[in-house]
């Protein structure tokens, strides 16, 4: 089977849907028509794969993961990381369970040749981590190499060279033939070159620039180097088969490694890796799809930090699977420390809304996802997790539930009582709720910003625990009444008089109430009593919320008394309810 040519023109549009889809539709008013010179550029031939077998399969097992973040992702910084900063990563990689690392570039780097030599030479590689080397298929560099990697115990030599029609045009002048004997005088170099080594050796090629090869090529040179390295069914190379450049939609890339697996002679003598880039903006999406092709492996880098648009985001296609109820097999519970080590050392920042590992990743502002957020977390079982709008449980990569909602103009009274409830353990009435969320509104709109769970709590005592009307509590006594009723005894300021009041119930609160209402002559009802402690310990305060009933609107009002005495709190929250309905009336 003989592919087309990716470089070739891609086909004319026509009615034949097997060819693709056209969009068609008339151009909106007044907008230019050609302005983007797209004319220049060729879209890419689809492969000729009418059995692709890749679109049904689904991923139930993690593949053998390789972090280029040591190599491919220091390449691309502006300042590559020192060695003291490549040791941190190093440790990062192991304590989230890389097993293969590819840590440098030895023979065009003299600090990836010194970093190489110093966790080789101070012990540093576990016993059951493969060291990773890159190198050109030219005998200079492949003795150097060599030499960086003596006493590592377990290797793997990763060759390549670019195999694309374009490269072999434009870069090498070669036709077929000499890219074929350039990867296999390379590959010889390397056998050559670790003869006598005492490491367990694993020899990887990567055809580059893959994606721009023509198939029956990248097979036909795959299979001179692994006749020329000796690879064998009990002890195979890897064949890295990369995205150098991404070239088409990620289900193209899908069919290129689904036809190169089923065409590659020495397929069972290999292990099929992955290495995706990002310049149409979907290596992950390709990654995935390739797996689903039959590849085993994947390299790539944390956060897809790689050269140009990056690489493969080795933490998104490990959380995709963990959100399919797929074991990835490495450790990202701590993803806040994880985050703040790859930005330390590479000075880049992980973007707010990067999945998973963003700071706001979990946090929604809009209202109508904040009241499902709410609802969901007050019903999920932790067990098997549902959650509108959560994909995953937060706490799984350490991130706090409290996070999961914030408060801007955006949002409604899910999340003002979701941060109440979550930070200071107030669950308001719903009614109270959607009236106070108008306060938080108006806040949010005359700060011009987010508001803190902090400032919400203050509004909420602000606006509710009224001292501004006519009333004020000045000091109580609770006394034995007649029957066994409590008695209670206060003073009260009523505008600028102090009035002593004095009214029997069977508790405290009936008691104040009676007597308001005996003393002052003021209709007074309780409609509805909530209590919340507040803190622990010796600072502990209480907090009461209560409605009192409006005769004139026949509605409720709201009141809120802080103390640390319980019968306080809710006799200042009486007040505060009182206050509220004669500022109202």
């Amino acid at each position: 089977m003989q592919p087309p040519v990716p470089n070739e023109p891609a086909n004319t549009w026509n009615d034949d849907m097997s060819k693709g889809i056209k969009m068609n539709h008339q151009p909106q008013a007044g907008r230019a028509r050609g302005a983007m010179p797209f004319q220049k550029y060729k879209g890419f031939q689809p492969i000729d794969l009418p059995d692709r077998q890749w679109p049904s399969n689904v991923l139930q097992q993690a593949p053998r993961w390789c972090s280029v973040d040591l190599r491919d992702g220091n390449q691309a910084l502006i300042d590559p990381m020192n060695v003291d900063e490549k040791l941190r990563l190093w440790d990062l990689l192991l304590e989230i369970g890389f097993a293969e690392i590819e840590v440098g570039f030895p023979a065009a780097s003299q600090p990836d040749f010194d970093f190489i030599r110093r966790i080789i030479d101070e012990g540093r590689i576990p016993a059951d981590v493969s060291i990773q080397v890159l190198c050109q298929a030219r005998e200079e560099l492949i003795t150097r190499s060599v030499e960086a990697l003596e006493g590592a115990p377990n290797v793997i030599f990763h060759l390549y060279n670019s195999t694309s029609e374009l490269q072999r045009r434009v870069v090498f002048g070669m036709d077929r033939q000499g890219i074929i004997d350039l990867a296999v005088q390379g590959t010889e170099l390397v056998r050559q070159g670790l003869e006598g080594f005492a490491s367990n050796v694993t020899f990887e090629y990567s055809p580059e620039s893959f994606t721009g090869t023509e198939l029956d090529f990248a097979a036909e040179i795959c299979t001179a180097v692994a006749d020329t390295w000796g690879a064998t069914p009990e002890d195979p190379m890897i064949i890295n088969l990369p995205s150098t450049v991404e070239m088409a939609t990620p289900n193209i890339y899908a069919d290129q490694i689904e036809w190169f697996c089923r065409n590659f002679p020495r397929r069972d003598s290999a292990v099929i890796s992955l290495h995706t880039h990002n310049d149409r903006g979907t290596g992950v999406a390709a990654t995935e799809l390739g797996l689903m092709a039959g590849a085993q492996r994947v390299e790539g880098t944390l956060f897809g930090n790689g050269e140009r648009t990056g690489n493969c985001d080795l933490v998104t296609v490990a959380m995709n699977m963990f959100s399919q109820g797929v074991d990835p097999t490495l450790d990202l519970r701590h993803m806040p420390k994880i985050r703040e080590v790859s930005e330390a050392v590479t000075k880049l920042a992980v973007h707010e809304r990067h999945p998973y590992a963003g700071e706001l990743v979990f946090t929604a502002f809009s209202g109508s996802h904040q009241d499902a957020i709410k609802k969901g977390m007050s019903q999920v079982d932790r067990s098997s997790w549902e959650v509108p709008y959560l994909p995953i449980d937060p706490e799984d990569v350490g991130s706090s539930y409290k996070e999961t909602v914030r408060v801007n103009s955006q949002s409604g009274k899910g999340g003002v009582g979701f941060l109440l409830e979550e930070h200071h353990g107030l669950a308001l009435p719903r009614d109270l709720l959607v009236e106070f969320s108008t306060h938080v509104q108006k806040l949010t709109e005359q700060l011009d910003r987010e508001v803190k769970p902090d400032e919400i709590y203050q509004a909420l005592l602000d606006t509710y625990g009224s001292d501004s009307g006519p009333y004020r509590l000045m000091d109580y006594d609770l006394l034995t009444g007649r029957n066994e009723d409590q008695r209670c005894v206060a003073r009260v300021e009523v505008s600028d008089n102090v009035v002593t009041i004095d009214g029997e119930g069977s508790g405290p609160i009936e008691a104040f109430v009676n007597a308001m209402v005996e003393t002052l002559n003021e209709p007074l009802t309780v409609l509805g009593y909530q209590e919340n402690a507040l803190g622990t310990g010796s600072d502990a305060q209480a907090i009461c919320i209560l409605a009192i009933d409006d005769p004139e609107t026949e509605t409720r009002c709201y009141g809120l008394g802080v103390s640390r005495n319980t019968i306080t709190a809710s006799l200042n929250a009486i007040v505060s309810a009182l206050n509220r309905r004669w500022a109202k009336n």
